[in-house]
């Protein structure tokens, strides 16, 4: 499916890269990317952790502020480039044509009679629970930061729920972007707008 607006080309394609070894492997629910499922929650946990503790580990708040965007960096590039691959064969990212226009791409493993056992369950329910929970976690964080008036926190905070909220949006488009919209073409517009944002900065 192709669709674009005046600034951008979206498009939902399947994931010409995916691993064929694991199309002829019956679903299981054990976890088969040890690795990528660890780190798939290491980073952003960690993240979590350090904010919450950062006041009793360390007197400084530039060293705090440092470790945190580092441990974010780290997730949203782990997440983007190699864990949705590879937990749950899904992928965005975006690149620009000769024309110097911008195309996002969302994919997705091609749909098959082998499909449903290509996903282990136990990797898809690590993926999207780490997902979904983190970036509602530092939504929380951003509300506490700025009713306490902690003002030099904000940033990291906000920080927090861009980058997690990045992936969660591209994802959330690979899922579901070839089947139906998935918002009306303003709030689409926007979320583009979003990820370009974020990329020119992190990718």
């Amino acid at each position: 499916m192709l669709s674009q607006d005046s600034n951008d080309d979206t498009e939902d394609v399947s994931l010409f890269d995916a691993e064929e070894e694991t199309t002829n492997r019956p679903r299981k629910s054990k976890i088969r990317h040890p690795v990528a499922s660890f780190f798939h929650l290491f980073f952003r946990v960690s993240a979590i952790i350090v904010y919450l503790l950062c006041e009793l580990l360390s007197s400084s708040f530039i060293a705090c502020m440092v470790t945190i965007i580092l441990l974010l960096s780290c997730d949203f590039w782990a997440v983007k480039n190699v864990t949705g691959r590879l937990m749950v064969g899904l992928r965005w990212w975006n690149h620009i044509d000769e024309d110097g226009k911008s195309h996002w791409v969302f994919e997705s493993r091609k749909a098959s009679p082998q499909e449903n056992k290509t996903v282990s369950e136990a990797e898809s329910r690590i993926f999207w629970l780490g997902l979904i929970a983190c970036p509602i976690l530092w939504v929380i964080f951003a509300f506490s930061a700025l009713f306490s008036f902690r003002v030099k926190w904000l940033a990291v905070v906000i920080m927090g729920v861009v980058l997690q909220g990045a992936n969660l949006y591209g994802y959330i488009r690979c899922k579901v972007g070839s089947r139906k919209n998935l918002t009306s073409m303003a709030t689409s517009y926007l979320g583009k707008q979003f990820l370009k944002q974020v990329s020119v900065f992190w990718i």
